[in-house]
């Protein structure tokens, strides 16, 4: 997963409430497991017209905002139902941070999963950010993720909170499986597995196992004592 540590890009403004998963990422592009890919299909719906041309009136499609790394954005983005593909949507449009007043919970933590900072900041705070973003001229902001501000081109900064343990994550460019495997040493298995020659899966006696396990919590320990039981089929 890519570091966050400061970004200052385009910021587009998306002043719409409620913008679902389904908008973000319609379900006919959910077939894939693939993260990459899915940009070209980032609000699908809205960015394109029923014969696959660009809407023009369409943020994202305006020359000013194409390359917009920064979404300001209406109330509860994120909403609707849990599709990982809507971060990899996102970023794979480009946007690595998104600032609004509030976010689904499932979208909000998937987001630090992938790489993308979400911003909670003030309805007057975000109304004031899209405002800068609404200035086609110059709509620029910077994130400072360590200093937790964003700085608008007036100058003035506005602080945003997060949680430290999410924000080392992003620093350090940790996702789930980057953390365990930071722990690896921690959760590797060792031990021996006894079989009967008879064993339809005849596994062979006497095999010593490393297993990672990636899809276990990080830092949990496990108890092998039971490894030391398994005794031959009888």
């Amino acid at each position: 997963m890519q570091k966050f540590d400061k970004l200052s890009g385009v910021a587009a403004p998306l002043n719409i409430l409620n913008i679902d998963t389904d908008m973000i990422i319609p379900k006919q592009f959910l077939k894939t497991i693939k993260r990459s890919g899915l940009g070209v299909n980032l609000f699908s719906e809205m960015r394109y017209t029923d014969d696959g041309g660009e809407n023009k009136d369409f943020v994202l499609n305006k020359p000013a905002y194409r390359s917009a790394e920064i979404l300001v954005a209406g109330d509860n983005f994120g909403c609707g139902s849990s599709r990982e593909h809507a971060p990899w949507a996102l970023l794979g449009f480009g946007i690595r941070c998104v600032i609004s007043t509030s976010f689904a919970d499932i979208f909000y933590n998937n987001c630090f999963k992938n790489g993308i900072l979400p911003i909670k900041v003030s309805a007057d705070e975000r109304d004031a950010l899209l405002a800068d973003a609404a200035d086609s001229e110059n709509p620029q902001l910077s994130i400072d993720l360590v200093s937790q501000t964003i700085s608008r081109p007036n100058g003035v900064e506005i602080s945003f909170e997060i949680d430290p343990f999410r924000k080392q994550c992003l620093l350090d460019g940790l996702d789930d499986i980057g953390l365990t495997m930071e722990k690896e040493t921690s959760i590797t298995l060792t031990g021996q597995i006894k079989c009967h020659a008879t064993n339809p899966f005849n596994f062979s006696c006497g095999i010593s196992i490393r297993i990672i396990a990636l899809f276990l919590p990080v830092g949990l320990v496990i108890n092998t004592s039971w490894l030391s039981k398994i005794g031959p089929a009888t």
